[in-house]
């Protein structure tokens, strides 16, 4: 049975597989990823690095859970 939680562990760890955008590149980019996935566009053929980025950087995970949640109520009026 596997341990999501391990799973998470062991990739922030390793890092991923692919090329990844650091920190400061990240939250730069951050708000025209997120309007992209809300559009339903690409946004990771467009914004090339910042997913592997969110899967090891629980920060800017946060940020970009907080944002998005954000722009979503924004949609909503």
């Amino acid at each position: 049975m596997a341990d999501p939680d391990l799973d998470l562990t062991l990739l922030r760890m390793l890092g991923p597989a692919e090329p990844e955008l650091g920190c400061d590149e990240c939250f730069e980019l951050l708000h025209r990823y997120v309007e992209l996935e809300l559009a339903g566009a690409p946004a990771d053929a467009i914004v090339p690095g910042l997913a592997p980025h969110l899967l090891g950087c629980p920060a800017c995970v946060e940020e970009h859970e907080s944002l998005r949640a954000l722009l979503e109520l924004e949609g909503l009026d």
